[in-house]
């Protein structure tokens, strides 16, 4: 009896040295007899990771498939999508024959097989997806598992060209306790083959498509050893219709609006009003579009430098308008220009926006009496004689000092009618340079409002075709 025990004992060490299980015998090709060998020689031994020794490494090969895009959450740093995950590995030494048993391939429950404790590395959730009770198990020892899996993934978004923005986010398979002496990570199927796959089988149309998928097998180095896993890239990019109708083209009216009204007069009050108006109706679009913006704390997006701009140069024509108005009215008041600043303006941004200061003259000609067309037969004289008759007194000639000081008194009062006249009709010239600041900055900022519309929209159109050929 002792002799027997000792037999079986080692031909049991033998058979585990050997092979995990031995080639199972069927007594018929039925379901029944298939199960009761694999309950008798397989699934006793679901505890143990199905090689020939301890020192064997396990191949696990993988495939994936992207289902659907179910969303991004770009203030949580999140990629939600529906994939499809294939593992596949043997069964060292398990194997029958398919007349004998009747079936080449046949489904158990999982829970009755050692199954690959393979995982994303990137989960942020439990996994909701529903779940899959059985594995397919063929005659040559193969396991195949194909279950669904809703992956709630951190991935690292880059939204500086939003609306136009591409993504690339990693889902890495690995297993979670077994180093890669354990358990090696093979990849299946080629990138190209996923991602022709993935695209046939896609179900959702939303705000995201699917550009490309790239694989890259790798090994992560720690301390106690090394894991291997598999990275999948899934390249995304936004649809950005909806913003470009919804954000960039009104955004983009209302600054025209504000352009056009450089043309009304500047001392015009309708001229703020109008601007104010705009001003209120661009705030008011911004706080309604506010939902449609990415939340992040890391990069500003450059849709968001876009509105800032817009709302400033708004801003900054409305003042300019104010200024402006303050000078025509109250120019007269101010006094002297700096030195600097007639410089800087007069000198400089005059040329800058084609408006070079007029040369003025030193003389001043004052007329007392318009100019006359044709020949001049009388003239605006008027003659002792005729106040004579006018008055009918006889003349008195008056004394020579009398007359040379109504003459002066004359002089004084013909010189100050002339100076009044020449600061009404010319303006003083604090004022005429005050005005000319006035003109030369409306000039400018009209040209600023010009070069940034321009580069604002060839920068969005280059953004958009830069995005539209990618391929991977």
């Amino acid at each position: 009896m002792t002799e027997v025990k000792t037999a079986r004992l080692i031909f049991i060490c033998f058979s585990l040295l050997h092979d995990f299980v031995a080639t199972l015998n069927c007594t018929s090709p039925t379901p029944e007899s298939l199960f009761d060998a694999l309950e008798k020689e397989l699934f006793p031994r679901k505890l143990l990771r199905p090689v020939k020794s301890f020192s064997d490494t396990m191949n696990v090969t993988i495939d994936m498939t992207v289902v659907g895009i179910i969303g991004v959450n770009e203030k949580e740093q999140s990629l939600t999508t529906f994939i499809w995950q294939v593992l596949e590995w043997d069964i060292a030494g398990l194997s029958w024959d398919e007349k004998e048993c009747g079936a080449d391939r046949v489904s158990v429950p999982r829970e009755k097989l050692w199954i690959p404790d393979v995982h994303i590395t990137e989960f942020m959730e439990e996994d909701k997806s529903p779940k899959t009770p059985y594995v397919y198990l063929y005659n040559t020892g193969r396991v195949f598992d194909d279950k669904p899996i809703r992956v709630v993934s951190s991935c690292q978004l880059v939204i500086y060209t939003f609306p136009f923005d591409i993504q690339n986010c990693t889902l890495t398979f690995e297993p979670y306790l077994h180093f890669a002496v354990d358990i090696s990570m093979i990849q299946g199927i080629t990138a190209a083959e996923t991602l022709e796959e993935s695209r046939n089988v896609i179900q959702t149309k939303g705000e995201w498509e699917l550009v490309d998928i790239k694989i890259a097998p790798s090994t992560l180095v720690i301390t106690d050893g090394s894991y291997s896993d598999i990275k999948y890239y899934i390249i995304l990019r936004r649809r950005p219709i909806l913003y470009v109708v919804n954000l960039l083209i009104p955004s983009c009216f209302l600054i025209t609006l504000d352009l056009f009204s450089f043309l009304l007069p500047p001392q015009s009050v309708d001229r703020s009003s109008f601007k104010m108006t705009l001003i209120l109706g661009y705030t008011v679009f911004l706080l309604i579009m506010n939902d449609l913006l990415p939340v992040t704390g890391n990069t500003t997006p450059l849709i968001n430098v876009f509105f800032s701009l817009s709302l400033a140069l708004m801003v900054a024509s409305l003042l300019e308008t104010v200024f402006i108005t303050n000078i025509q009215f109250s120019s007269s008041q101010y006094s002297a220009v700096p030195h600097w600043l007639s410089v800087l303006v007069l000198r400089y941004l005059a040329v800058v926006v084609c408006l070079p200061p007029k040369k003025k003259s030193n003389r001043i000609t004052v007329s007392l009496h318009p100019p006359t067309k044709g020949p001049v037969t009388n003239t605006s004289i008027i003659s002792s004689r005729d106040l004579q008759s006018v008055s009918g007194d006889t003349p008195v000639k008056p004394p020579p000092e009398l007359a040379l000081d109504e003459l002066r008194k004359l002089s004084r009062d013909l010189m100050a009618i002339r100076l009044q006249m020449d600061k009404h009709f010319q303006g003083s010239k604090t004022s005429q340079e005050w005005e000319m600041i006035g003109i030369i900055v409306d000039r400018l900022l009209f040209g600023l409002y010009i070069l940034f519309i321009s580069s604002s929209f060839i920068t969005i159109v280059c953004i958009w075709i830069w995005n539209q050929p990618y391929e991977g």
